[in-house]
């Protein structure tokens, strides 16, 4: 006599639903998402499209009727202006530089924030003030209070040392500009330096001081390793945010003297509306576009690699 053996019912795998009930529900629960996803085409994808057939269009408003299909010839004149690989050169050294110099201050205030002392959270308010202000005041109060060469303050506290009378603004305009942002930008480094400062877990902190590692040793050995997560996602969002700066070249350098201090978009905003050129201007920005998109491709996913690694670990 053979005695088959059933399979209880709740161990038996069951297949996935893939009828067309499955698939309407899944329509359904993503139904919410549709008109974001909708507008965010109609405003980002849309005008982006329209770029690259304008890129591809010989087409100054300085010269009605001149308007003709080119191809690729705006592009190729891009490539070969000294001029936009001058400001391309401007906006690497701005933008790496306002990074590097405001993430070296910000885990220096990070670090003078983390230890408890009087006063703490009024400093604190101070540093951040900064972040707070508009980008075109921010740019405003260093042109006219501190960087003027005749009313400013910059003049008057080195008056003594015989440097009253500098022009900064004409004499450095890309580093008058480079130090306008750090100080906008160096609070927002602090604060996510010291969120990462705040997370470290005290338990291994004690544990290296006991044994006998130095405050040197364990700022390099465990904190830096730590906090290496937060250094690179500041890095990441202060070049994707200071890339685009715009409202303090204008308002501070006017992309002057000629181009010294002009960044990739001042240079598109002077080709399009101040010398009309609708095809060339068109195509810069789609090039800029492209490689901030391949640019930011790979620092993302550096960014996802680091905080996932450190999550296994």
């Amino acid at each position: 006599m053979t005695v088959t053996a059933e399979r209880p019912a709740e161990l038996t795998p069951r297949r996935p639903d893939r009828g067309p009930g499955s698939r309407a529900d899944g329509w359904i629960r993503r139904a919410p998402l549709l008109p974001a996803l909708v507008f965010t085409i109609i405003v980002t994808q849309l005008p982006f499209l329209f770029t690259i057939y304008y890129s591809l269009q010989s087409w100054n408003l300085v010269r009605p009727g001149s308007r003709q299909f080119v191809g690729l010839d705006n592009y190729v004149l891009v490539f070969t202006d000294s001029q936009f690989r001058q400001v391309a050169l401007n906006t690497v050294l701005l933008t790496a530089g306002a990074v590097l110099f405001s993430l070296i201050l910000g885990l220096l205030f990070a670090l003078l924030l983390d230890r408890a002392f009087l006063g703490r959270g009024f400093v604190r308010t101070l540093l951040i003030t900064p972040f707070l202000i508009t980008p075109v005041a921010a740019a405003l109060l260093w042109k006219t209070v501190l960087f003027d060469p005749t009313y400013g303050l910059i003049n008057f506290v080195l008056s003594p040392f015989g440097a009253g009378e500098t022009d900064w603004i004409s004499s450095f305009p890309l580093t008058s500009v480079m130090i306008a942002l750090v100080w906008q930008w160096t609070p927002f480094m602090m604060l996510l330096i010291l969120a990462g400062l705040q997370s470290q877990p005290h338990d291994v902190l004690e544990a290296a001081r006991v044994d006998g590692a130095s405050t040197w040793g364990v700022f390099r050995e465990v904190t830096v390793p730590h906090l290496r997560r937060f250094i690179e996602l500041g890095i990441v969002l202060g070049a994707i945010y200071l890339i685009n700066t715009f409202d303090a070249i204008y308002m501070m350098t006017q992309g002057g003297p000629g181009t010294a201090s002009a960044n990739l978009p001042f240079y598109i905003y002077q080709r399009a509306f101040l010398g009309f050129d609708i095809g060339q201007s068109a195509a810069m920005g789609v090039v800029v576009v492209i490689a901030t998109i391949i640019v930011a491709t790979f620092a993302l996913r550096l960014i996802f690699r680091s905080f996932s690694g450190g999550e296994e670990t």
